[in-house]
């Protein structure tokens, strides 16, 4: 039996290091490894399934080709896979031009192979793709324009804080290698407050539980300040060395007065002045800020808001102090850091035209046009489930010409593929990776050969190239390895050539620490914005998202403060979390997942539930004007009354896909996804 080092690629906080046993081309056995400190107690739940999920009779093992209109599919061979698509492209690209032809690529793994993708589409001649992004852009976005970039102090110096404060993020779900070192700072005197609508597991320590009314955290956060500011619990040494725009700030939190605050987000007076006192007189302070809280229209002005409350507080490049969201330190093959929130819709080389909002995938794709699109590949993603507005980005997909679904499982996406190609696993192909928690690079090494007629990506890329007829040195030369793993070795080699602390061949022992990583960031006060401070007030916010240059608060698009028609029929704000037995829509079909999560339901409060005639356990529908689904009600005292939850990746065969009842529209800044401005009523099933 051989043992392997590895890194876990999944679009995960933790990045896991995992020693890997494999004995006659079968995974026998993961284990935990000592040389990453931030995920030393092991691979989650989701990771030891792996064994599961590399050898599971579900994977698909050949190329699948669709038969007529029944739905089901046939194996075929690579020759009959690769010479249908390529006669398609050729087709389209004569008729229509390249960009008929829409390249979907997702977050489902890290590394650098995943590059080859779109260096291909630019040999084809170009294509159409997308800008924004699902998960993080707004509060990427509003933490470039505070601090000047992405990175935060290293996980384990979380430790060290006395305040730490989750707002809006459940991390013994979401984060588990994170609970540690808070367990750590707890016991060693710290105190934690949650913010969240939901009493989630994280919340069991804390001395403070916040549950503010989906999409008013803004509101919450300026009256701390205005408190802050009024009690005189500022840093004023550290205001007047490295914050822009103080002044201007002050003035405008007058008016967000705590009694103001309450009424916009249902927080009582009392919680509102105990956590300023907190933040007031607690150092060092940790505001650790989840992705979901950025979902909504108002989300970048919200997360600017919050950061202002660690400027005001001189809890910015300190041991145990700071603002964790996303830490890009590791991200050092990146030309640009960054680049999901500097992406409007345009077209940077002429070739690719980047037009998509992934936000609002459906309507964008029905409505492109000149040329219209025609094809779609799509790798690493499943839009059909986890994007917004489940019916639309259907009768999207429906309404083109052909469908390429790269896949491990017939997910709901690869079901409306034309043909499927069977994906490879972590562990049948080597790759470098990074990560956007702690700061590691790390070697995801092949421990085994791809079962069946699976190809890598790279591979599928590389044979169809050559059956466009592209010339293999060109081919090389734009970054497509040629087909075997010494072709893949040599790329990798290339890309770490201007990192020599980096070889392939001290990968393999362990992770290493991203060059330049700094464990406390912003520590030497440098932040590159263009008043070199920390900006409360920004320009750039109003130039290129036109909000204002101040983190003001405005009420979400949809919600029941808006008065709309629809605020009336739909009192009932749609959570849609994630959770620890999946990562969106991922593991959940694997036996070993299953059986912890069988089936999706909806938690309500007792009292919203009794009020519509509903008792526990019994089916109901959540449903608003765009769509419903049907599951069962279970009482849950800890979610805010106003409030039901559904967690998010559930297939629509699973009869819980949570963005059937979603709205395609995009955050205040950076063309994030606004999923959760949802309101949606429930009713007892007929």
């Amino acid at each position: 039996m051989k043992v392997y080092t590895t890194g876990c690629p999944r679009n995960c906080y933790s990045t896991c290091t995992m020693k890997v046993y494999v004995e006659n081309n079968r995974l026998k056995r993961i284990e935990s490894h000592p040389g990453n400190q931030a995920t030393r107690e092991g691979p989650c739940l989701k990771g030891l399934s792996y064994i599961e999920r590399v050898h599971s009779p579900h994977r698909i093992l050949d190329p699948l080709r669709k038969i007529g209109w029944s739905g089901e599919f046939e194996p075929i061979s690579w020759d009959v896979a690769l010479e249908t698509i390529a006669e398609r492209l050729r087709h389209y690209r004569a008729a229509f031009g390249p960009q008929s032809v829409f390249y979907y690529n997702g977050s489902g793994t890290k590394g650098l192979l995943n590059i080859v993708g779109t260096a291909f589409w630019k040999l084809y001649g170009g294509c159409t793709t997308t800008f924004g992004d699902l998960c993080w852009s707004a509060g990427l976005e509003a933490t470039r324009l505070t601090l000047g970039e992405n990175k935060h102090n290293a996980p384990w110096d979380i430790a060290k804080a006395k305040l730490i404060v989750l707002w809006g993020k459940n991390a013994a779900e979401t984060n588990i290698h994170q609970m540690p070192f808070i367990n750590e700072a707890l016991d060693g005197g710290a105190k934690l407050i949650v913010i969240d609508p939901r009493r989630t597991e994280s919340s069991e320590r804390a001395q403070l539980l916040i549950q503010p009314r989906p999409g008013s955290d803004g509101a919450v956060a300026l009256a701390i300040a205005h408190l802050l500011i009024r009690n005189d619990k500022l840093d004023g040494e550290f205001i007047d060395a490295h914050v822009h725009g103080f002044s201007e700030f002050a003035e405008m939190v007058e008016g967000m007065t705590p009694e103001r605050a309450s009424q916009i987000s249902d927080v009582p007076v009392g919680y509102i002045h105990e956590i300023a006192g907190l933040i007031g007189e607690v150092k060092p302070v940790t505001i650790n800020a989840g992705f979901g809280m950025q979902r909504y229209t108002n989300s970048g002005q919200t997360m600017r808001a919050i950061l202002a409350l660690l400027a005001i507080t001189g809890n910015i490049g300190k041991p145990g102090a700071g603002w964790i969201f996303a830490n890009l330190q590791s991200h050092i093959f990146d030309k640009v850091k960054d680049p999901i929130a500097f992406y409007p819709p345009k077209e940077p080389d002429g070739v690719v035209r980047v037009s998509v909002s992934t936000a609002k995938l459906g309507r964008d794709m029905i409505e492109t046009d000149d040329p219209p699109l025609k094809m779609v590949w799509v790798e690493r993603g499943n839009p059909v489930t986890q994007n917004p507005e489940t019916d639309t980005v259907l009768e999207a997909f429906r309404s083109l010409d052909f469908r390429v679904v790269v896949e491990q499982f017939l997910t709901d996406t690869a079901r409306e593929a034309d043909i499927v190609l069977p994906a490879k696993t972590m562990f049948e192909q080597t790759d470098v990776i990074n990560a956007y928690w702690h700061t590691y690079i790390q070697l995801k090494q092949k421990v085994m050969d791809p079962p069946g007629n699976v190809k890598p990506e790279s591979e599928m890329y590389f044979r169809l190239a050559q059956r466009l007829g592209i010339p293999e040195k060109d081919i090389i030369e734009e970054c497509i390895p040629g087909p075997t793993d010494a072709d893949v070795e040599a790329f990798l080699k290339k890309k770490l050539e201007p990192f020599p602390e980096l070889s392939i061949e001290r990968l393999r022992e362990g992770p290493v620490l991203a060059p330049g990583q700094e464990e406390v960031a912003f520590s030497d006060m440098v932040f590159q914005t263009p008043s070199g401070k920390i900006e409360l007030v920004s320009q750039q916010a109003k130039d290129w998202w036109g909000v204002d240059p101040l983190p003001t608060y405005v009420e979400p698009e949809e919600s029941i403060r808006q008065k709309t028609p629809e605020s009336g029929k739909y009192p009932l704000y749609f959570l849609t979390p994630n959770t620890k037995d999946r990562i969106h829509s991922q593991f959940n079909n694997l036996d070993m997942i299953r059986d912890l999560s069988p089936a999706p339901f909806v938690e309500i409060h007792p009292e919203d539930a009794r009020s519509r005639g509903i008792t526990d356990r019994t089916m109901v529908r959540v449903f608003n004007e765009r769509g419903s689904i049907e599951l069962e009600a279970r009482y849950d005292y800890s979610i805010k009354r106003g409030c039901v939850s559904v967690t998010n990746g559930w297939w629509i065969s699973e009869g819980g896909t949570v963005n059937i009842c979603s709205l395609g529209r995009e955050t205040d800044m950076a063309h994030g996804a606004a999923f959760h401005d949802a309101l949606v009523e429930v009713e007892r099933a007929r």
